[in-house]
């Protein structure tokens, strides 16, 4: 059962490991969008939105439902939200670091 967690935690980050998937996911953390609203804010071809959607999808990162002529997408969990808050507060922390660390070379040289 612990491999099959491990598995899983794997398969959810390869599913979020595209820039254009966490643009994605950025959006939707806005509100449900339809692919045109996506495409639009995000100035990418739809082709290349629906291909990373349908990756979201398969891994249910996010869900689609029909309205009308559109599909609406939005966040499976609302914790996605907090998740990528996280990533952007670790990576935060490793700028802060590096940026810290080149003053230290930048005062020792």
């Amino acid at each position: 059962m612990f491999q099959e967690i491990q598995q899983f935690k794997a398969d959810f980050f390869k599913a979020l490991a595209h820039p254009l998937r966490i643009r994605i996911l950025e959006v939707l953390c806005e509100g449900d969008k339809t692919v045109n609203e996506i495409q639009s804010l995000l100035g990418s071809e739809g082709s290349a939105v629906s291909q990373q959607l349908a990756v979201l999808r398969n891994k249910n990162v996010v869900i689609g439902r029909k309205d009308g002529t559109s599909v609406i997408y939005s966040l499976t969990d609302p914790l996605i939200r907090d998740l990528l808050a996280v990533a952007k507060q670790i990576f935060d922390n490793h700028l802060v670091n590096a940026i810290s660390m080149l003053e230290n070379i930048k005062k020792n040289v």
